[in-house]
């Protein structure tokens, strides 16, 4: 079993949608004893994390999501979740990677929407057979900058994390769900592991 974590954010169904076309269902769930026992946990998002982060709290899942052994893939506001702390609303996020996530810079056009490509990719399983030239999309006004766990780079005025990863816990900032073709086969990667 698949399961997407519900907790205050939108885009839950546009990742669960992709994951049919792929074969896979998935179960949509806040339920704590469900998500631990799921072969794998996406936590999508588009939201804001101070609001975000207080939902999960509320409901004990902040204790939960860190706890997973199995693979765990947090998709832009998933992401930044991941993270220690968030400028938007100076919230304190999950800690599971060691980095801040930062408003991009004043004179930047934000949020940052549309299709880029990569400035480098790592050698990591999520992002087998991707390449520099590979264009995916993203929408989001705050970012991660590039760190330790830092699998992927892309160029917005700024170098920034588009992937991370962290033993089970990885992440993108783009969406693969609305990435076409890229998106897929990072889906496909990360159903693969």
């Amino acid at each position: 079993m698949i399961a997407i974590l519900k907790y205050n954010s939108g885009n839950i169904m546009s990742v669960r949608v992709a994951l049919q076309r792929l074969g896979h269902d998935a179960v949509i769930t806040s339920d704590p004893d469900l998500i631990r026992r799921a072969e794998k946990v996406i936590i999508p998002g588009v939201g804001e994390a101070g609001s975000a982060m207080e939902h999960l709290r509320e409901r004990g899942l902040d204790r939960v999501i860190v706890s997973l052994k199995q693979p765990v893939l947090g998709i832009c506001l998933g992401l930044q979740l991941m993270c220690n702390f968030s400028e938007e609303k100076n919230s304190q996020c999950l800690g599971i990677f060691d980095t801040v996530v930062r408003r991009f810079p004043a004179g930047a056009r934000v949020p940052h929407m549309g299709w880029n490509d990569f400035v480098s990719i790592n050698d990591d399983p999520l992002l087998k057979g991707i390449n520099l030239t590979d264009d995916v999309y993203y929408v989001h006004s705050y970012y991660a900058g590039v760190n330790d766990f830092t699998t992927a780079v892309c160029d917005y005025g700024l170098q920034f994390s588009a992937a991370m990863r962290k033993d089970n816990f990885f992440a993108t900032q783009f969406h693969p769900e609305k990435s076409a073709g890229t998106g897929v086969r990072i889906l496909e990667n990360f159903l693969g592991l």
